[in-house]
């Protein structure tokens, strides 16, 4: 290889490099890691733009629980600042329920399910609509016993 022809490829390695880093460096990559929800305890939290988009225009928050067969829970989200829609995911991604409007009237959510199998499940919180709203919001998930 002659000396002109290794200069060109040296220094085109150079931009490619540098270019890449510069890539790198503009999108941070994010871990997927939904936040840890304890059962029967209150969570106040809120519901940011750098959450995750979901696609729809909206940004959502996930939270994960491990729930046993059998149990039986419901899952209350309330905020005065957003329209909130609250969904239960199971394994592989299958939407075990979700809930818009807990009652005529409300902009609360509030889910009722009976779990199958046991295992770990996402609670997503996030908001009706598609536009990006931001704002506060309490998120509590109890295991209903029989009476």
């Amino acid at each position: 290889m002659n000396f002109l022809v290794k200069k060109i490829v040296i220094a085109s390695s150079v931009i490619f490099i540098n270019h890449t880093a510069a890539v790198i460096a503009a999108k941070p990559v994010q871990a997927y890691n939904p936040i840890i929800l304890p059962i029967g305890k209150e969570v106040k939290d809120n519901l940011t733009k750098s959450d995750f988009p979901t696609g729809e225009g909206g940004f959502a928050r996930d939270y994960i629980v491990n729930l046993r067969a059998g149990d039986q829970i419901v899952i209350d989200l309330k905020s005065d600042g957003f329209d909130t829609i609250v969904t239960l995911i199971g394994a592989k991604g299958v939407v075990i329920g979700e809930n818009d409007d807990a009652a005529e009237g409300t902009t609360n959510s509030m889910l009722f399910t009976r779990i199958t199998k046991a295992g770990n499940y996402i609670v997503r919180v996030r908001n009706f609509g598609s536009e990006p709203v931001e704002g506060a919001f309490t998120l509590k998930i109890t295991r209903l016993r029989p009476e």
